[in-house]
């Protein structure tokens, strides 16, 4: 009789398939067939390990470094991206110009994988994404972030005033990743969390009219969905390859996990769209102002592209052709509360595997710049006095979030020229900005 010895006697690797192995074996060996022809049949079933690499794939670097701290942030940068590019499914990548160490895959990195989605290459903040609105009329800067701040909410907590429509309702309770998330789905709309997310009022260099642009990824929906993600990447991964790093664990892409999970990013990415234009929707119908022009992209997600791999773009923008459903050929790459927000034009360079900066970017961590700083309320003054409107909704200013704490503008726009990452056709000069601001 076989059993799981004959089966490691004949070579084998014990494993979470011997199960259904030895099954299959035992019945063919009971219909009669000989052992040359089970052990045939087994070699077809048996997994294949894919093992990390023993030195990373080549990646693109578009930094060019000025100061130390610059350079001692490339060199971390780097080295995070040398040891992500050992995982097995990764094909090629590159680093931007605006790039920081930070989780699995560095903020400002792009990789591109076979067969593979990896939710720690998109992390818990699935989809953050950038928002504009144009208005017809002029109008009181002011009075448009005294309007916006009204009707926004940052910090903890959701609302129950703003919910999502029937139709994404329909597309949660069809989604097995998403089916019990419904009422987390209303709450969390019209939200825009913490951290660096923000509603920023200015005027459109081109013509002087006034457009609202928000910052903000899935809030809860993302987290609860990279959560779920991870649980089935880690499962599939220790399975066909226990030596890759938990942490970049993916999901096989062809599997019916892959296609509910890739069905479930597209369902988030339309939540998360709703979730801007109803802040922006509600912004306008309490200004009495027209909307005149309104487009968004995400800068944080999971992209296919013609050659069928995924672009994973952990702070990167698409500059590449069709990149979405909704795309119309422009980005938004915002820079610091102080500066321009870009508005960009795809130039699908093959240096950057077609992606552009998300923004100017840190050369340190949020901690480790509070401490260089010798009196971040000095600057945070300097600014208001300067015309800016700066604002925290919950009341403390986050001195984390000042424009020192991240690269040059000037230098970032260089490197976008430069490379041809994408080309800027025009600027929202800034009036003023909300952030959530400090809890403590």
């Amino acid at each position: 009789m076989i059993t799981g010895k004959t089966l490691i006697d004949w070579g084998f690797k014990p494993g979470k398939w011997f199960g259904s192995a030895l099954a299959m074996a035992q019945s063919m060996a009971a219909d009669g067939q000989d052992e040359n022809t089970i052990l045939a049949e087994l070699q077809k079933l048996q997994p294949v390990e894919l093992l990390p690499r023993t030195n990373g794939l080549d990646f693109q670097v578009l930094i060019e470094p000025e100061t130390q701290d610059e350079h001692d942030n490339v060199a971390l940068v780097v080295k995070a991206m040398d040891e992500l590019m050992r995982t097995p499914t990764i094909v090629k990548g590159v680093v931007m110009p605006d790039a920081c160490p930070a989780g699995v895959i560095p903020v400002g990195g792009v990789v591109a994988t076979k067969d593979a989605i990896h939710p720690g290459f998109h992390s818990a903040d699935i989809c953050c994404s950038m928002a504009i609105t144009v208005f017809k009329r002029n109008d009181d800067p002011k009075r448009i972030l005294d309007v916006a701040q009204k009707v926004t909410h940052f910090g903890p907590g959701g609302r129950k005033d703003l919910v999502m429509c029937p139709e994404l309702h329909e597309k949660f309770e069809g989604n097995r990743f998403l089916r019990d998330l419904r009422e987390t789905g209303d709450w969390a709309m019209a939200t825009q969390g913490d951290g660096n997310h923000f509603l920023f009022v200015g005027t459109l260099r081109s013509t002087g009219q006034p457009a609202i642009v928000t910052h903000h990824g899935s809030r809860a929906v993302g987290v609860q969905l990279y959560r779920r993600g991870m649980q089935v990447a880690r499962k599939h991964t220790a399975f066909i390859s226990p030596k890759t790093p938990r942490s970049a664990a993916w999901i096989d892409a062809n599997s019916e996990d892959g296609r509910a999970y890739w069905e479930a990013l597209q369902i988030v990415r339309e939540w998360t769209k709703q979730n801007h234009f109803t802040l922006h929707q509600e912004i306008a119908l309490r200004l009495g102002n027209a909307v005149v022009d309104r487009f968004w992209n995400e800068h944080n997600f999971v992209f296919q592209r013609d050659d069928g791999l995924y672009y994973h773009a952990k702070g990167a923008t698409p500059s590449f052709r069709n990149f979405s459903p909704d795309d119309d050929g422009r980005t938004l790459i915002p820079m610091n509360m102080s500066e321009p927000i870009l508005i960009t034009r795809h130039t699908d360079a093959a240096v950057s595997l077609g992606f552009s900066p998300h923004g100017a970017g840190r050369n340190m961590s949020r901690t480790t710049y509070l401490r260089s700083l010798e009196n971040g309320t000095d600057e945070l003054s300097r600014l208001r006095q300067e015309g800016l409107d700066i604002r925290f909704y919950l009341g403390k200013p986050d001195l984390s979030e000042l424009p020192g704490a991240y690269k040059s503008s000037k230098s970032v726009i260089s490197q976008i020229e430069k490379h041809n990452l994408a080309e800027v056709i025009d600027y929202v000069d800034p009036h003023g900005t909300i952030m959530a601001g400090s809890y403590i």
